[in-house]
């Protein structure tokens, strides 16, 4: 039976300000050192769980704001017994300080961001996903050399995302115009649906500096 959830989500709402507790790693993931790829506002999971079986020397962990795409997730990752892959029910604004606080050294070698929730009106562009305080968090515990990729359908949300990691001191974006082609071996489900309807997508990347 398909799970009924709310397309929108309001990260400011009372419901979502409590943040996560630092997780026991080694408890999540069998082999804790390989690279870590984090996918914010991975949705129902199912890029995070191509990418996992097909990059197995990686561990993957997705955030989402929408509790029951979350536990449906973790429930197809253990029916599968895929060892590199783990769900988070977790508001990213508030919990990546928390999350990423006992992470060891130079594991987050990757980040994702793609298509987030646009928020199109003015009054909710605080409810979007890439703020200056998630930026300041993925600069201070992303490895030296690692990235963040970012896409979306929408021009603005897509530039308003880059002028962010632009605006930090420990980012710095490849090239200047929006990339031609997607550089990772998976696409997302939203990314299909608007290539097939000949839409574009703006697609960024950007690396953090060395230390």
């Amino acid at each position: 039976m398909a799970l009924r959830v709310r397309q929108h989500v309001n990260p400011l709402s009372q419901k979502y300000q409590t943040p996560v507790h630092a997780l026991d790693w080694e408890k999540v993931y069998v082999n804790l050192t390989q690279p870590l790829h984090l996918d914010i506002g991975c949705g129902k999971g199912k890029f995070l769980l191509e990418m996992a079986i097909n990059q197995q020397n990686w561990n993957f962990l997705g955030l989402e704001i929408r509790e029951p795409l979350v536990q449906e997730a973790n429930y197809l990752r253990d029916k599968l017994a895929i060892p590199n892959l783990h769900y988070l029910f977790c508001n990213a604004n508030n919990s990546l300080a928390p999350l990423l606080s006992n992470l060891p050294a130079n594991t987050l070698q990757r980040v994702t961001i793609q298509f987030p929730d646009p928020w199109f009106k003015h009054r909710h562009a605080k409810r979007r996903v890439v703020q200056p305080e998630l930026v300041e968090e993925l600069a201070k515990h992303l490895a030296s050399g690692g990235i963040v990729f970012l896409q979306s359908d929408i021009e603005a949300v897509a530039e308003e995302m880059c002028d962010r990691f632009s605006a930090h001191p420990a980012f710095h974006r490849q090239g200047t115009q929006w990339l031609a082609e997607n550089p990772l071996p998976i696409h997302t489900e939203r990314e299909k649906s608007t290539l097939s309807q000949g839409k574009p997508v703006y697609r960024a990347m950007f690396v953090k500096d060395e230390e």
